[in-house]
């Protein structure tokens, strides 16, 4: 299998965006009453998100560190699931984790320019320091 460019898989990436967020929307519309829903996945973009919630309050983005992505593959025992598939494991995982940072750079930049809110999330974080990162940026949408 050969290894493709990383940055032009993130256009790959984006093209996925609409492919079932109505499904996800739908789930969310029906929990919502019940209070507070933690959501996550890839389809969650910013532009598709935004205009479905009522406050910046009502909603925060997890942005994984290089490092942290890396870490996570590992720990789950994945790291090397995709490159272990292609005849240059290190080149292959290099690109899938430099994918997965421009992807995180677009979404940081998309977040920002619609002054949503996003957490830096690193290998040094722990569960109850992002616990608390995130119930602040919450809060003010658990006051209403």
């Amino acid at each position: 299998m050969a290894v493709p460019e990383a940055g032009r898989d993130v256009g790959v990436i984006s093209l996925v965006r609409g492919e079932g967020f109505n499904l996800v929307v739908d789930d969310l519309t029906d929990l919502v009453d019940h209070g507070p829903v933690i959501a996550e996945g890839f389809r969650l973009l910013p532009r598709l998100v935004a205009p479905l919630i009522d406050d910046v309050g009502d909603a925060v983005w997890l942005l994984p560190t290089p490092a942290f992505r890396r870490m996570a593959f590992d720990q789950r025992g994945s790291l090397w699931t995709i490159a272990n598939k292609t005849t240059d494991r290190q080149r292959a995982l290099d690109k899938l984790l430099e994918r997965d940072r421009l992807f995180t750079d677009r979404l940081r930049a998309e977040l920002s320019s619609l002054g949503l809110n996003a957490i830096e999330v690193d290998v040094i974080d722990t569960d109850d320091h992002l616990y608390e990162r995130v119930a602040e940026r919450l809060r003010p949408a658990a006051g209403r």
